[in-house]
């Protein structure tokens, strides 16, 4: 009788015992998720299109000699910088020293025979006043004082050739810029003159300023040309565009220049058109043959919405942000995009001006639940935007 109620006893705190664990173990009730967000900023940027392309000399020049003759001396260490002028390779000068010399003194002598026939022909003048000679040998005399003169004039010619192969013996730098190696060493016969046979001796390039040749296709040149008759700056063949440039090595574009020339004929094998821009090289960094990337402005300024990069998502092939609406509800907002410029992103279409986008916590805002939004200090950081690139 006794064991009954003690088993009843502890049946029954068995049973109060679960029921306080379950009460403790129900979840308690959970408040809405804090997430930040931002107006979008407003900031006027400008389009820009990037090209690969590579340097090319303003003026690439081969030094080749004008006269035949074997090489005396080598004036320059190989990859100098020279200037125009500066005396670069010597060829032996005596074979046109003496060339000089003689035609110097045939022109002394057709001179003297010049003036001796002179003479001869103002005696004839009286004489044939006399009637001592004949007209003949008046007009034979007369003949004779007009060959020599011609026989001066071509002696003269003779002289003023010589002493320009004598100077050609000095072949000097005709621009300022570098120049590669020596070609030829002293001792070696130079072949000289103006066919295809004569000696390279070196090649010299000018640096500064240097060209920036790339290419575009012909969409895009029928779009900087209509742009540049509208009275934009853009890299129309009338316009004259502000561009930057970086190099492989580099992540900024702190280079800049100015287009210069548009080509007159698009290639029909690629479907594009060369163009070209101007760069000062002052410290000759830029090396014709060397590779770069160039931003060409695409459009004149204009006012955009831009948010951080970070917060665009995608759903297969669109984008989209997330928003949060008056009643604290976030909402999908389906983006078209612009262009990148640091961590900020051009909204070109889908997005408000006083839209409150999720800047933080993405990953507890999930469509059509209720937050609790916090303003965030101020619109997304955006320095003064620079050029927008496409990509």
């Amino acid at each position: 009788m006794s064991k009954v109620p003690l088993a009843r006893l502890l049946a029954v705190a068995l049973t109060g015992l679960l029921a306080a664990c379950g009460q403790s173990q129900q979840p308690a009730p959970q408040s809405d998720p804090a997430v930040t967000v931002a107006r979008p900023a407003h900031k006027t940027v400008v389009e820009q299109d990037e090209y690969v392309g590579r340097f090319v000399a303003v003026d690439s020049v081969e030094v080749r000699a004008r006269v035949s003759g074997y090489l005396d001396q080598v004036h320059f260490t190989d990859g100098q910088m020279v200037k125009q002028g500066d005396l670069l390779f010597s060829i032996d000068k005596r074979p046109f020293q003496t060339s000089l010399d003689q035609a110097s003194a045939n022109l002394a002598q057709a001179r003297a025979n010049l003036a001796f026939t002179e003479a001869d022909l103002a005696r004839a003048a009286q004489l044939v006043r006399d009637k001592t000679i004949t007209e003949q040998t008046f007009d034979q005399r007369t003949q004779a004082k007009r060959v020599a003169a011609a026989t001066v004039e071509a002696q003269e010619a003779a002289v003023r050739q010589a002493r320009l192969d004598l100077g050609f013996t000095e072949l000097r730098a005709p621009v300022d810029g570098r120049i590669g190696d020596r070609r030829v060493s002293p001792g070696n016969l130079v072949t000289g003159g103006t066919g295809g046979n004569t000696t390279m001796l070196a090649m010299i390039v000018s640096l500064d300023p240097i060209r920036f040749e790339f290419t575009f296709d012909e969409a895009s040149y029928i779009r900087y040309e209509r742009l540049s008759r509208a009275g934009k700056d853009m890299a129309g063949r009338e316009g004259s565009a502000l561009v930057s440039l970086r190099l492989i090595d580099e992540a900024d574009y702190s280079h800049e220049g100015r287009m210069d020339f548009v080509d007159n004929v698009i290639d029909r094998a690629s479907g594009t058109i060369r163009g070209r821009a101007v760069f000062a090289n002052p410290h000759g960094v830029f090396t014709p043959g060397m590779f770069g990337r160039v931003r060409v402005p695409a459009s004149p300024p204009y006012t955009a919405l831009l948010v951080p990069d970070a917060v665009i998502a995608t759903e297969q092939a669109r984008k989209y942000v997330l928003v949060v609406d008056g009643e604290n509800t976030v909402r999908q907002k389906y983006v078209t995009l612009g262009q990148l410029s640091g961590d900020l992103r051009v909204i070109k279409d889908g997005l408000a001006a006083d839209d409150r986008v999720v800047v933080n916590g993405l990953m507890r805002a999930r469509p059509g639940i209720k937050v609790k939004p916090q303003e965030q200090g101020g619109a997304p950081s955006a320095e003064a935007v620079g050029p927008q690139v496409r990509k």
